[in-house]
């Protein structure tokens, strides 16, 4: 199986202006995602996916693999799903541009899966630790089962332990013996499933929770999670910017 991996850019963000072209030490942002994603193995291509000059011009300057697409899209994953028909590939990794410490470990991992068979679509964990990342709903959680699976997805604390939640809650370190766990937003997917996830219409779940993976599990399809000790650090605030900022230049000296 060939497995691409491709990029979805849009200029337009409603938290930080132009964000994937802002400064990270000399580089853009969507440059700096795109060396860690130039580091994998297991890929047999790497993809930009922009509807915008701006972007595609800024990108010429470090690649060539650069797909214009429609400015219509309501999602990375639509956009994804009209740039794979310029891809020979049989599977797709979506990898976040405004994640530029994506790990290229993970998604060499994710491709493998595919590769496998073991699902038609994977993503990722990692064990939450602090009360203030599970309580937080921007942090979306997962619950799976014993093959990791993923059984549901939330902005809530999921699974909620009812027993012991008022002695839980004030404490800053979750102790060991609870198992929460993040979702990080990178997918793989067949190229087949792809096309149809970016057909259906947002299902009650997704618009509830405004989760499009439960698009995926609202039509009973599995969704394998892979557990890894990577910490995304997705770029929405300044803040994020100047803390990435200070991890790049630290690992640059």
């Amino acid at each position: 199986m060939r497995v691409a991996a491709v990029i979805p850019a849009r200029l337009q963000s409603s938290r930080l202006a132009n964000k994937i072209l802002l400064d990270i030490s000399g580089k853009t942002m969507i440059q700096r995602v795109y060396d860690q994603v130039v580091k994998t193995k297991n890929l047999s291509g790497i993809f930009i996916a922009t509807d915008n000059t701006e972007i595609a011009d800024v990108c010429a300057g470090f690649t060539d693999s650069i797909i214009m697409t429609s400015s219509s899209h309501r999602s990375g994953t639509d956009r994804i799903t009209e740039a794979i028909d310029h891809i020979d590939c049989e599977g797709v990794i979506n990898v976040q541009g405004d994640e530029p410490l994506v790990d290229p470990k993970l998604i060499d991992d994710l491709a493998s899966g595919l590769k496998k068979g073991n699902a038609a679509v994977l993503s990722a964990m990692h064990r939450i630790s602090e009360m203030s990342d599970l309580i937080d709903p921007s942090n979306v959680k997962v619950t799976v089962d014993e093959q990791n699976m993923a059984l549901y997805f939330s902005r809530s604390v999921i699974p909620f332990p009812r027993n012991d939640w008022d002695t839980l809650k004030d404490k800053l370190i979750i102790p060991d013996e609870y198992q929460f766990y993040k979702h990080i937003g990178i997918y793989g997917y067949t190229t087949d499933l792809l096309k149809k996830v970016s057909a259906w219409s947002p299902t009650p779940l997704e618009k509830t929770e405004q989760l499009e993976q439960l698009r995926i599990l609202e039509h009973g399809y599995k969704i394998q999670m892979l557990l890894t000790n990577y910490e995304s650090i997705g770029v929405d605030t300044v803040e994020d910017l100047e803390k990435v900022r200070q991890i790049v230049s630290k690992n640059e000296k």
